[in-house]
């Protein structure tokens, strides 16, 4: 890696610290904690969020037409997402040992606990368990793939791409065939980032 691409790489990680700053003040701010996966509150907070909680009719009544008559166009995608759950699950419990890549955990993606949260309505928990899990499925797929391009095709695109994911920084420039052919293997087998 370059030492340009290096200092780059160091930037994003200091952004991610001051970020995990960021997040745990929100804690403090908001009167909450985290133990062990699970969130919880103070009970005067607690009690404060179940009077903030809108009733299901009024709920209903505000919304617009539109929206509640196109809700099961929307929930119809989570069948799709299921079967693409499953089968990212079983593939890179397949394919993974024998490619020698470490596998995803499903569980650093997939998080679910807005649905906790008692100022919500069951529709609105409902909607938030729908968002989070179709949201961390396409997460956790994107991780399963590009753990899957790394070892395949770890060659950058020509064309700038609009969200690279994860493993990206590690591919070989578009064009380079000479260090494509030195270091393939190499490149294919390089996880050890994911080890720290």
């Amino acid at each position: 890696m370059n030492d340009r691409l290096e200092m780059l790489l160091e930037k994003f990680r200091t952004l991610e610290r001051e970020l995990a700053m960021e997040l745990q003040k929100k804690q403090e701010e908001f009167f909450y904690q985290i133990h062990k996966k699970k969130v919880r509150f103070q009970r005067e907070i607690r009690q404060e969020h179940r009077h903030l909680m809108k009733a299901i009719r009024s709920y209903l009544g505000d919304a617009r037409p539109l929206a509640i008559v196109t809700a099961p166009v929307m929930w119809s995608c989570l069948l799709p997402v299921l079967l693409m759950d499953l089968m990212i699950t079983i593939s890179q419990a397949v394919c993974f040992p024998v490619y020698g890549i470490p596998k995803v955990c499903r569980g650093d993606y997939i998080v679910l606990d807005r649905h906790h949260l008692s100022y919500l309505n069951f529709i609105e928990r409902m909607n938030c368990v729908f968002c989070g899990y179709f949201n961390g499925v396409v997460a956790y797929a994107r991780e399963v793939a590009a753990r899957t391009e790394q070892h395949w095709c770890p060659i950058k695109h020509a064309r700038r791409v609009g969200d690279i994911h994860s493993r990206y920084k590690y591919f070989f420039d578009y064009g380079d065939g000479k260090r494509y052919r030195q270091a393939i293997e190499t490149v294919r087998r390089d996880f050890e980032d994911l080890k720290k």
